[in-house]
């Protein structure tokens, strides 16, 4: 443990640099396992559970598949969420507003029971926070920024700004898209603006979700009206609006009303009239891929590896699946008396998922392009593509395979 008093040098086993979902669940699994961790946050705070998913929901929520929900089960973590708000969705509706094109998937043709979860993020940090609390090897730090990133013989040192200095084999960065530790490594990233801006916010409906996730393909970019039950009432949608971003900074200066019927208007009253509950917030969608995952003694994980644009909802599941191949690989280096920062061991994690994550970024913006253009013959062909996999059963199931994550393997570990 830290001692505030001594500010000397201090030596974990891994030290992670961001307190986020992700960057928490890695901390979570390698200290429940008896890794001694340090856990550097910028927050001033934790959260405060009692105020976690009570009430009005959060603003940011992500979708969590069925392969993300068994990691935080296995965690201990899901329980706490679901004593609080989870809202499972068992169908998929996805139209073209341009033609008649439209594909329903529904968790029993994918033999699941649910599609996955809707969760304010606040939801799943709280709990993991909770957990956290209860690892002795785990020492959460808040109001840590790192000021500096050096590489020593036998691992790294990370400098804060009140002058800690930390010691650890292996360095992970879970500092977001954007992440300072990135560049302190020397590590480039391949930058592509989308140009797309998500308009986010929250509303009540005119009629209950039922369970489903909405998504509609319009001219500008996708509109989202994904599915939040609160205290029992299924009118309520977290909204991720998809546009360009002269559009977006007309939409999030609307007032409420007006942005109403907007919303109202693209979604085609599918669920009656919109009622916005939150200020709407615009943020500005870039693609990015880190040109390599690790070097020696260092690591990046979730958005500060990949970020990615949010048309399928799989960024913070990505980022799950980094942490528990990367749990995986440094709790059987460690078995086996490997040094946690070793080169080989940290490629090994960089191959399995790179892969991976560079699929989903190449086929998001495939479908990015797609269903972003007006030209006559690609709006044909989006209408005959959507209409055509309703049809056919098994490009069906492989679709939502994706979608849930079944196409990955949760490590045995981490299950």
């Amino acid at each position: 443990m830290i001692d505030e008093t001594n500010r000397a040098l201090t030596h974990f086993e891994v030290i992670v640099v961001g307190g986020g979902m992700v960057g928490a669940t890695l901390a979570a699994l390698l200290g429940r396992a008896g890794v001694s961790v340090a856990l550097l946050d910028a927050r001033p705070a934790p959260l405060v559970a009692e105020r976690v998913g009570r009430g009005a929901p959060a603003l940011r929520v992500s979708a969590l598949t069925p392969v993300s929900q068994r990691l935080l089960e296995g965690l201990g973590a899901w329980h706490w969420m679901q004593a609080r708000r989870v809202t499972p969705y068992r169908f998929m509706r996805v139209w073209d507003s341009e033609g008649s094109g439209e594909v329903g998937f529904s968790a029993e043709q994918a033999g699941v029971p649910v599609l996955g979860h809707i969760v304010e993020n606040d939801v799943v940090l709280a709990a993991l926070e909770a957990r956290l609390a209860e690892l002795p090897g785990v020492c959460q730090r808040f109001g840590a920024r790192v000021t500096g990133l050096q590489e020593l013989p036998d691992g790294r040192a990370v400098m804060l700004e009140d002058g800690s200095r930390l010691v650890a084999p292996l360095v992970v960065a879970a500092d977001g898209a954007r992440s300072p530790l990135r560049e302190l490594a020397g590590i480039d990233v391949s930058e592509r603006d989308t140009g797309h801006v998500a308009v986010v916010t929250t509303v009540r409906t005119g009629r209950p979700h039922g369970g489903v996730a909405r998504q509609v393909f319009l001219a500008s970019g996708p509109l989202a009206f994904l599915p939040l039950t609160v205290d029992g009432d299924e009118r309520h949608c977290s909204i991720v609006w998809s546009t360009s971003p002269q559009e977006a900074t007309r939409l999030a200066a609307l007032p409420p009303e007006a942005l109403a019927g907007e919303l109202e208007a693209a979604f085609e009253s599918r669920l009656g009239a919109v009622e916005v509950i939150d200020p709407a917030l615009a943020v500005p969608l870039t693609q990015r891929h880190a040109q390599r995952y690790v070097r020696s003694g260092f690591a990046l994980v979730g958005d500060a590896a990949h970020s990615i644009h949010p048309l399928a909802g799989q960024g913070v599941n990505l980022g799950l699946m980094d942490v528990a191949v990367l749990a995986e690989e440094l709790l059987a280096a460690r078995r086996r008396g490997i040094p946690l920062g070793e080169s080989r061991l940290l490629e090994r994690y960089a191959r399995r998922r790179r892969g991976d994550n560079a699929a989903m970024l190449a086929l998001m913006d495939g479908f990015r392009l797609l269903f972003g253009t007006r030209h006559p013959a690609l709006t044909l062909l989006r209408n005959l593509g959507l209409s055509g996999v309703d049809r056919l059963t098994p490009v069906k199931r492989l679709i939502m395979q994706q979608a849930i994550g079944q196409r990955g393997t949760l490590p045995a570990s981490c299950r």
